[in-house]
């Protein structure tokens, strides 16, 4: 009977990475007695295969993410894996057993609940680790190329730190779309951007980016800025008046200041926002959309399965300080059953 009592407890708790505090990644913390959570309506229970690892998390770890949860907290919001519950209300419920990939809270588990609404089956053949960047990093960089962008054949497209998740996506994309494409990235990962078919990849700490960048270009269309505070005002002063475009959709460096007065006198530039997950509340459209062109890309062999570096999930706390640090390059995932 007490052996029955044990086993039962253990299959109620799941190992996880949980944030204590909102002093950064160094206070993520593995545990292995975490309760397993339970699907509410408009849920699935996920066993996850991979968990997505993205400079939100670390904003996340700070407290600085819009909207973040409170700690402790289980972290991580994108895995991909199978459904293995189903709570009640989700419409037209996919099956058992069926793998997706989506986003939700505690995604650095064995086991975490997404909102059904938001989940895609993976791709017929990929594996779980394969199928991350779907809903977040593929989503985000076409939002940012097309229906915000209005991306055009023989555009010159500006993608700051291009050697991450999304900047590879951007990259490849833009170049798909007919544009010419400048990149930026630290010197250690050029030669990875330049494969990805960048026409230029220039060092993002160059003393004189905005120089070089006008130098070779004569004015840039249109920006994809994650960087925040260290290239803000390179991409403001490179990209053509009215004409060109900046999105923005992240601030790794910190937050730049842009006033009225620089758009009005200085940068008369289209300044355009961008969350994904906001992106596909207030405007479902746009985004079924773009998962429509993914998979077309996808069929087409423009997006081809991702090739994250898969870690153990104890080695969590260590790759979100790397990324905060700049010393990644591609995408990074967790196993949280290793």
């Amino acid at each position: 009977m007490e052996t029955d009592e044990r086993q039962n407890a253990a299959e109620q708790t799941v190992r996880a990475l949980v944030q204590q505090s909102r002093r950064g990644p160094k206070d993520l913390t593995l545990t292995t007695d975490h309760r397993r959570p339970t699907p509410g309506p408009g849920e699935y229970l996920i066993r996850v295969g991979a968990a997505g690892v993205n400079f939100a998390d670390v904003m996340q770890t700070h407290g600085t993410y819009g909207g973040g949860p409170q700690a402790p907290y289980v972290a991580g919001f994108e895995a991909a894996g199978e459904i293995v519950g189903i709570g009640p209300d989700v419409e037209s419920p996919l099956q058992l057993g069926i793998h997706v990939v989506g986003v939700g809270p505690g995604a650095f588990a064995q086991y975490m609940t997404m909102p059904a609404a938001g989940v895609l089956p993976a791709p017929s053949g990929w594996s779980d680790a394969e199928a991350l960047g779907l809903v977040l990093n593929w989503a985000t960089a076409l939002a940012a190329l097309k229906p915000l962008g209005e991306i055009k054949p023989r555009e010159v497209v500006l993608v700051h730190a291009a050697a991450g998740g999304v900047g590879q996506a951007a990259v490849r994309l833009a170049r798909h779309y007919g544009a010419r494409v400048i990149a930026t990235a630290s010197p250690s990962k050029r030669n990875t951007v330049k494969a990805l078919g960048a026409d230029e990849v220039l060092d993002s700490r160059h003393p004189h980016l905005a120089q070089e960048i006008t130098r070779l270009t004569g004015g840039v269309d249109l920006v994809l800025e994650s960087v925040g505070e260290a290239t803000f005002e390179a991409s403001l002063s490179v990209t053509r008046p009215f004409t060109g475009r900046i999105v923005v959709f992240g601030a790794a460096s910190g937050d730049a200041t842009l006033t009225t007065h620089d758009l009005v006198f200085t940068h008369q530039v289209q300044v355009k926002g961008l969350h994904i997950g906001a992106l596909a509340v207030a405007a479902p459209s746009i985004y079924q959309s773009l998962l429509v062109e993914i998979e077309a890309l996808i069929a087409r062999g423009v997006y081809a399965p991702g090739t994250p570096h898969v870690h153990a999930l104890a080695e969590g706390p260590a790759i979100l300080q790397q990324l905060e640090a700049g010393q990644t390059i591609g995408k990074h995932a967790l196993d949280p059953w290793r």
